[in-house]
């Protein structure tokens, strides 16, 4: 008894020491409760202290959580931002500047002196690389430092993103936004550059003559060389081209700004009648293509985002916008939803477009062109303009037409240099030279031409014909060895039963020439698209590297040994060209901006269009994560940001 109490005296004094700390009232109400509800009392606080711990201890893993999440994102930030930088990274660890080119102390080829090779020294080969756009910016960026003695040579000592001068045009975009310089791209791999322009070429001596404008020409020694000076407008026979404007080049775009700006600001003036400020606010695009529609989109939405709200509105009304198009539909080239979503949007957008017309000439003040009528008739017409930029094709460059005509039994196409499958230039034996971009095209393969040979080539069954079971294994091997008519061949098993007229589910040699005709007349060169120039300079860069690594370790039987010193040049060619698997393109999509809407096409009837804010940035979002290097990423968003916020800028300068 005793011991039962002084139990509950104990538990009643610590309750109360417990109550007091929580003050006075507490304790009065305490001490007044019987002893029953001061036991249950104590109970209920102490399942609230419980209940308080595993809070805390919740807390302690919210933390956790919360810590965990922050390093995994951090990580991720990280490695995503070394793999944006990684190139200007991995310039920054070597630090030694690239060695100076000297002339060959007495030495002339040819009437001219002679730059000094660095292969001797280290026993290297010397990679020349002609031009600085697309093409040769990814083999540069590809290439694995101190495989090749790299020299570059281009009249222009950086690179531009040519996809987004149009919205340099209009002060969208910055011009250094677009640029990087050469010699950050090749210090990565320990290059030289040569400001210069390739003038002349020696195929036997393999020697290329370069000349900067008023400082002479030299021959520059290399033995492999690459070609990627890109191409230059075509005229169609127009007249007066002298009075248009081009996109192509840094230039470009500033003469093009300047020259708008320019008429806004004489059109203002009281002194200028109201015709002549019709004239100068009148902009003609000759070219439905992506450049002119995207130029259209970009001085369309400089128009009304900026310039509507610093001129009168008077002015604005006398604005006009002129696509001019040869064929029936702009952005032909891209699936016919996309050319009719953008007929529509430029109609919304009081974008004239004018089709199957073509420009005959040109005038400081006028432009003409005649249109084809649904009866067959031409009628043709005058335009008095402000402004005309002229986007209608490419052609060869003076450079690459000498190639042509140095190549005449090989070189047959008047547009591009032919290059065959592993992107070598036909007609050079030992295939060191290499030519890619705008400047080339892949050598159609003329299925018809090999048609014994390939049906020779197939199973057959005992009637001489080529089985459904065998064909679509037969087809994945045809398509391997010619990559460019790929995909046209790879949809013959899905047309099987259209070409398999006799119903027999065999393929006999009549309804396999009806298949190669078809694939034939389907297979085209490769467009004219940043995205083409790009996969071949990464697919010619791992060849090269490829290439490098067998010279360097006498791979026998493989290809490449010792023994090809002594061999023939075109033997080197083919035992190269079976070491390197052929080039084929992957179509990403084509873009093009339609002035607050944006256009995509997929290929085989895929397509993305749109008319708002979200199709507008995911197009630059594309543009933004296909830059060359971290510097250009953060301009372009610092560009973005200011002309949201503050607009394009309206100086001229």
């Amino acid at each position: 008894m005793l011991s039962r109490s002084r139990f509950n005296t104990g538990l009643f004094a610590s309750a109360l020491a417990r109550s007091s700390r929580k003050g006075p009232r507490a304790a009065v109400v305490s001490s007044a409760m019987p002893r029953r509800q001061l036991t249950q009392e104590t109970a209920r606080q102490a399942t609230r202290r419980a209940a308080e711990t595993g809070r805390g201890r919740g807390s302690y893993a919210r933390f956790a959580r919360t810590l965990g999440l922050w390093t995994a994102g951090t990580g991720a930030v990280a490695t995503a931002g070394y793999y944006l930088a990684k190139d200007e990274i991995e310039a920054l660890d070597f630090e030694e500047p690239p060695t100076e080119l000297r002339m060959v102390p007495g030495r002339t080829y040819r009437g001219y002196p002679v730059i000094e090779s660095q292969r001797s020294a280290d026993g290297r080969q010397q990679l020349v690389v002609l031009g600085s756009g697309w093409g040769a910016v990814s083999i540069l960026k590809t290439l694995k430092p101190d495989s090749y003695d790299v020299v570059v040579v281009s009249p222009d000592n950086y690179f531009i993103f040519t996809p987004l001068l149009p919205s340099v045009t209009v002060g969208t975009v910055e011009f250094r936004s677009v640029l990087e310089a050469i010699r950050r791209v090749t210090k990565r791999i320990r290059g030289s550059y040569i400001e210069a322009t390739a003038v002349d070429v020696d195929f036997e001596g393999k020697y290329v003559l370069v000349e900067h404008p008023g400082e002479g020409r030299a021959w520059l020694p290399y033995d492999r060389l690459v070609v990627g000076v890109g191409a230059q407008s075509i005229t169609h026979g127009a007249r007066g081209l002298e009075h248009c404007h081009k996109l192509k080049t840094i230039a470009d775009a500033r003469s093009i700004r300047q020259h708008i700006m320019a008429n806004f600001e004489k059109a203002v003036l009281p002194t200028t009648s109201d015709e002549e400020k019709r004239r100068l606010l009148t902009f003609v695009v000759c070219g439905g293509g992506p450049t002119g529609c995207e130029f259209a989109a970009e001085l369309y939405d400089f128009l009304a985002e900026d310039l509507k709200h610093y001129f009168p509105r008077s002015i604005q009304q006398m604005v006009s916008v002129v696509i001019v198009q040869s064929r029936d539909h702009i952005l032909n080239m891209m699936d016919s939803v996309i050319s009719e979503f953008a007929e529509i949007e430029f109609d919304r957008r009081n974008i004239k477009v004018v089709t199957n017309s073509r420009v005959q000439q040109v005038t400081p003040d006028s432009i003409v062109f005649s249109t084809a009528n649904p009866d067959g008739s031409v009628t043709e017409h005058s335009m008095p303009q402000g402004f005309v930029l002229w986007s209608t094709g490419i052609s060869l460059t003076p450079f690459t037409s000498l190639i042509c005509q140095r190549l005449p039994d090989a070189q047959k196409n008047r547009h591009a240099i032919t290059v065959d499958s592993h992107l070598r230039v036909k007609g050079i034996p030992d295939g060191s030279v290499y030519a890619l971009g705008d400047c080339a095209s892949i050598e159609h393969p003329h299925l018809l031409k090999h048609i014994s040979e390939l049906f020779d080539s197939a199973p057959r069954s005992k009637n001489n014909e080529i089985p459904r079971a065998e064909f679509s294994a037969f087809v994945r091997k045809v398509a391997a060895q010619y990559p460019i008519a790929a995909t046209h061949l790879q949809s013959l098993v899905d047309h099987f039963d259209q070409f398999d007229t006799d119903n027999s589910n065999t393929i006999c040699m009549d309804e396999f020439t009806h298949m190669l005709e078809f694939v034939d007349n389907k297979v085209t060169a490769l467009p004219a698209l940043a995205q083409v120039a790009n996969q071949e300079g990464v697919y010619l860069g791992r060849s090269l590297n490829r290439l490098a690594a067998m010279y360097a370790s006498n791979e026998l039987p493989a290809t490449v040994s010792s023994e090809l010193l002594n061999a023939a040049p075109h033997e080197i060619a083919q035992m190269e060209g079976n070491a390197i698997a052929p080039f084929t393109y992957h179509h990403r999509g084509t873009l093009a901006y339609l002035g607050r809407a944006a256009a995509a096409d997929f290929g085989e009837g895929k397509a993305y269009k749109g008319s708002n804010l979200v199709a507008k940035y995911l197009w630059r979002s594309v543009y933004w994560s296909q830059q060359v290097s971290l510097r250009t990423r953060i301009l372009l968003i610092m560009d973005w940001t200011k002309e949201l916020l503050f607009g394009r800028d309206l100086s001229r300068f």
